[in-house]
């Protein structure tokens, strides 16, 4: 699988699981992302596509790299729709 294609199964997986905003953007928890069925049999490289994401400013979230348990509470934001 490329790059391009996981984020944009990604961006579908944060649609399903998030919930939009007063500002209208949808976010999910990393918590909830990382401990979906789905999403663990989707992606690899669950961090190392959000951190490409990150990177091409299609999400956003606070820090660098995300762990679980640690920063299960991180607001992973969708910035394109």
């Amino acid at each position: 699988m490329n790059v391009e294609h996981e984020i944009s199964l990604l961006v579908e997986e944060i649609r399903r699981l998030g919930t939009k905003n007063a500002d209208g953007r949808v976010s999910v928890k990393f918590g909830v992302l990382f401990a979906d069925e789905k999403c663990a049999n989707l992606f690899e490289a669950l961090v190392g596509t959000l951190k490409a994401a990150k990177r091409r400013k299609i999400v956003t979230y606070q820090g660098e790299l995300l762990l679980q348990g640690v920063h299960d509470d991180v607001d992973i934001m969708l910035l394109q729709d």
